[in-house]
């Protein structure tokens, strides 16, 4: 059904000669969810190159991923950034579906979820302007916050919250962190191929970076071992420092902040390792992404349950690459007529060897 679009087409009329032209900060600030999931997938923090490759992939978020990762692919390495723990997240939305009232408050920020699925028809110039007078001021970080904070007591709420997580430990319903932890180096998926078999690191990475429709689709529909779902104990967005060691003095130095969605979801899994305590499965990705990092922390805690050589392990680590799949399907597009020409030998073969010449069918 087409339906006349009486305004747009007199909008049109009247810039029929102007190049159509999107500046970065409108794709930045008004298609900021499309300009970070192109840099979650291509792993990359980088938000105006970034929204280059958007608008260079005409909004295609894999084709931007992929133009994002070929440019990376080319810069050198400079520096490895020291670790960072997580609980030093500056949240600007945080809620839980485990605790009505978790300490620091629940902090809704801005979402979608609680707006109605209604096609907004405003005239353009009436849009126009409504965007422009609600428009927040721009935060520290270059991108605009709508903050709206949700707590029994509005003074509770803190930018830098407790971890619900360890609020389970105290309470001994997650198995306490052991007092020398096993902490090797993390596999880097960008020097090594992640294969079955590969440490958690690796999985995590891959899951990281991984076509966003392909893990909620993996997650939704693969994980089979549980008879419901997970609860996200935590759901974060916030921005993170990015510290590296100085080239003189060695002392860590902030450099730079990157926002990241991070869940943590817990289950009763079924092992005896846990009969006792509940599972934890840890998502985390660039930008605001919190259907990827939900579906990563569940992921999380079904590759645990898995063994190793599962076809779930298969599945994450080598086929939820968007450039992967995606690059298989362009190839096809490529000539392909000596192959093709190759099936219709054997098409004519086989036809030929079924009915030999002289006999009737």
């Amino acid at each position: 059904m087409i339906t006349p679009a009486p305004a747009a087409a007199s909008a049109a009329a009247v810039h029929a000669e102007e190049p159509a032209w999107l500046e970065l900060d409108q794709l930045t600030e008004r298609l900021d969810l499309a300009v970070d999931r192109a840099m979650s997938e291509a792993g990359l923090w980088a938000p105006e190159l970034a929204a280059r490759a958007v608008r260079q992939a005409e909004g295609d978020p894999a084709e931007a991923a992929h133009l994002l990762r070929a440019h990376r692919a080319a810069q050198p390495r400079l520096a490895v950034s020291a670790p960072v723990a997580t609980s030093e997240l500056r949240v600007v939305r945080r809620i839980s579906s485990a605790f009505r009232n978790p300490p620091g408050g629940q902090i809704l920020g801005r979402t979608v979820d609680y707006a109605g699925r209604l096609l907004d028809l405003l005239p353009e110039d009436e849009g126009r302007a409504h965007v422009i007078d609600e428009s927040p001021a721009p935060a520290d970080d270059g991108h605009l916050h709508h903050d709206h904070e949700h707590s029994a007591d509005p003074s509770a709420v803190e930018r830098v919250p407790g971890n619900v997580l360890a609020i389970l430990r105290e309470m001994g319903l997650v198995a306490p962190l052991p007092e020398r932890p096993d902490d090797p180096e993390p596999y880097d998926i960008t020097r090594r191929p992640a294969r079955p078999g590969a440490p958690r690191s690796a999985w995590l990475q891959t899951m990281a970076r991984g076509d966003t429709g392909s893990l909620v689709h993996l997650w939704w529909y693969g994980c089979d071992w549980r008879p419901d779902h997970e609860i996200p104990g935590e759901l974060r967005h916030g921005a993170l420092p990015v510290r590296i060691a100085h080239p003189h003095t060695g002392e860590p130095v902030t450099v730079a902040e990157v926002r990241v969605s991070e869940v943590e979801s817990f289950y009763n899994v079924p092992s005896a390792a846990a009969q006792h305590h509940l599972g934890v499965g840890y998502g985390i990705c660039f930008g605001h992404n919190e259907r990827k990092s939900i579906a990563m922390a569940g992921l999380d805690l079904a590759l645990v349950h898995y063994d190793a050589t599962s076809e779930l392990h298969h599945d994450v680590l080598l086929t939820l690459d968007g450039l992967d799949s995606t690059g298989y399907a362009q190839h096809l597009k490529l000539p392909h007529h000596v192959e093709y020409r190759s099936v219709l030998d054997r098409a004519e073969a086989a036809g030929q060897d079924a009915n030999p010449p002289g006999e009737t069918v």
